[in-house]
């Protein structure tokens, strides 16, 4: 297997090379937790002794090499990604609490990393609804005050 010799990141993408001298990068889409990091988070990793893997521990983040050999590129044309794009107030991890799921999961279904089922769609989709009727009646009862 490859080993990991080097690092980067450039242009919203995470690059490593190997020491077989393959490069190769995936969207910071497919990392949420790097996505969300600060460049100074990024760049606080370690390799693993076998070269096989890298650990953000500021962030507690663990990417293995087979995850880079993936050539699929996320795809965030799906109605979860487009509710949290055109609202981006919306708090990714408060939503996924209300749910009950975990933020990485949902931050997978919003970069297309992973496809919900139509149920879990469905319940994300429910969740935001509800919120949007809670604030609505919440702001009409603050007219009254």
């Amino acid at each position: 297997m490859e080993s990991i010799v080097k690092l980067w990141f450039k242009e919203e993408r995470i690059y490593i090379l190997t020491d077989k001298g393959n490069t190769y990068s995936r969207p910071l889409e497919a990392f949420p937790l790097l996505l969300d990091a600060t460049p100074e988070q990024r760049q606080a990793f370690e390799i693993g002794l076998e070269g096989d893997d890298i650990r953000w521990e500021d962030i507690d983040e663990d990417i293995h090499i087979s995850s880079f050999y993936d050539t699929a590129e996320p795809n965030s044309n799906n109605p979860i990604a487009e509710v949290f794009k055109k609202f981006p107030q919306l708090n990714v991890s408060e939503v996924a609490r209300t749910i009950g799921i975990n933020k990485s999961l949902l931050s997978r279904y919003i970069y297309g990393i992973k496809k919900p089922s139509a149920a879990r769609a469905e319940q994300i989709l429910e969740a935001i609804r509800q919120l949007g009727r809670e604030m609505a009646a919440f702001a009409q009862a603050a007219k009254k005050l």
